[in-house]
This record gives structure tokens, sequence and C-alpha cells, in this order.
């Protein structure tokens, strides 16, 4: 005997698909009211950023690990962001900067993905415009825009993360996508960056600008076996730049120090990001 009742016919099958639409869209309803009192509560208690990578990563792995079914988790995670993305929006308006220098098509993919099309889409030509952009849109409520930069940097590229070096400068908060898998439809590996956050950031994996000079440069295994992983790497005037990963808690003075960075060297933090999410 079939789980669903043999009577069952079209109609009421479409019925009760109306109704769940019906719910689903009162409870978006009831989300932008709950919205409008979270705008107020902060009005009162002297505002901050609207972007939480932290709680976003951490809502993304509930709904990554309950996920079942039929529907692929491909639409569920592009509407869940999609969700947050418009609803901070409406909360704090912003823009997102993308760096096109890569390639046009898989950055817009990566952009409609992960912030719909309610949030405004600029493009630049170069990872230096995305990031002049971004800090330009500094606010002294802490709102702003967010940028788009490519992970998957090339021996062609600029050296762009020296650009987030600067205390002030804007700086790393997210790394995506966040569900990784193969065949994801927006896999373009990017880093999100926003001017600097006081709260709310996922600290999991930190970030690091390395100018090294004074010596040559050693390669990815030492960093390896130092506790870090070696993303990029340039030539420079006198020496090279590398785009180093270490564990969340790591600053830059313990990074030099576990590098036994030469002297002429500098290490400074450009952000930090969630661990993602590996479907098994």
């Amino acid at each position: 005997m079939s789980q669903f009742s043999a009577l069952e016919s079209l109609a009421e099958l479409r019925e009760e698909i109306d109704r769940i639409d019906g719910e689903m869209h009162n409870l978006l309803m009831e989300r932008g009211a709950i919205i409008d009192r979270l705008i107020t509560v902060k009005a009162r208690q002297g505002g901050g950023s609207a972007f939480r990578p932290g709680r976003e990563a951490d809502m993304m792995r509930v709904i990554a690990a309950r996920h079942h079914g039929r529907l692929p988790l491909d639409t569920v995670e592009s509407i869940w962001r999609v969700i947050i993305s418009t609803f901070t929006y409406v909360q704090s308006n912003y823009a997102v900067h993308a760096d096109m220098s890569g390639g046009d098509a898989a950055m817009r993919d990566s952009a409609r993905f992960h912030f719909g099309f309610t949030v405004p889409l600029s493009v630049h030509a170069s990872p230096a415009e995305t990031i002049r952009a971004v800090a330009a849109s500094g606010r002294e409520d802490g709102g702003g825009d967010l940028g788009m930069l490519r992970a998957n940097w090339g021996p062609e590229d600029e050296t762009w993360w020296r650009k987030l070096a600067a205390g002030t400068a804007p700086k790393i908060i997210a790394r995506l996508p966040f569900v990784e898998r193969l065949n994801h439809p927006a896999g373009t590996p990017i880093f999100i960056i926003s001017n600097p956050l006081a709260e709310a950031a996922a600290r999991d994996v930190a970030l690091f600008s390395v100018d090294w000079r004074g010596a040559p440069a050693p390669g990815d295994g030492y960093f390896h076996d130092s506790g870090c992983e070696s993303l990029a790497r340039a030539p420079i005037d006198d020496g090279a730049s590398l785009l180093l990963s270490t564990p969340g808690d790591w600053s830059a003075e313990k990074l030099a120090a576990a590098l036994a960075l030469p002297p002429q060297g500098e290490a400074n933090w450009i952000g930090s990001h969630a661990e993602r999410f590996a479907l098994k």
C-alpha cells in the first residue's frame, strides 16, 4: 500500500501546493515585519553593520545538513542566499561591486546566485577598482557596499591582497560558494570584501598579505609545514608577495614568528571567513 492515497486527485494536490505557497509567502512577509522591528532596535542601540557573515555561515550549515528530498540543494542555497541578501538590503541599502577582469559570465552567475536581482550590481575592470569602490562606500553607521574578488588567482593578475593591508582598507569577510561540492552552478571561488566590520565577523580562517623581503621566498611546502596555506604569490620589486591562510586565531605576529619571516618582511591581516561546508 502506497503512503500516498490512491484516491488523491490532481486538483487536491494542486490545492495543497497552493496552500504551501501561501504559507511561504506569509512567512516571508512576517520576516519582513521582524526586520522593521530589528531596524528600530538597532537604531536605538547605536546602529552597526547589517552584514553578519558569522551568523549566515551558521544558518547555512544547518540548512545544508538537514536538507533532503527531491528539491536540489543548489536551489535551496540560492533561495536562502537571496532572501538573506535582500532583507539585508532592505535593512541597509548596499551595492555589490564585482571584478570582471577574469571574465564576465562566471562572476555574474555568482553575483546573481548569492545576491539576487534586487541588490544593485556594479562591474569593474580590475580588483583595484573594485576595492576602491568598496572603500569609497563606507558610512559612519558602519554600512557600505560589498565587493567580489576571484579567489582563484592567476600569475597574470595583480597582487590585490596587498591593497587590503592598511588598517582602514576593506577586508575579506566571506568565501563563496559556502557549500562546497562538485558541479556547483556558481562554483567560481570568490572572496567577499567589505569595509572593516566591528562585530559579527566569521573567524574560522584568517587571511594575510605577506611581503617576503631580504631572502628568497620558500616553496609552498614550507608554508604548509608552518601551519598555513599559500593561496597566491607574485614577484615584487624586492622579493615576493604572498596571500596566506591560517587558522582563524592567528595574528600577524604569530604568523611572522611561525614563518621566521625575515626582518625586512611584513605580514598584515586582511580578513577572515567561515570554514566552508563540504557535502559528504
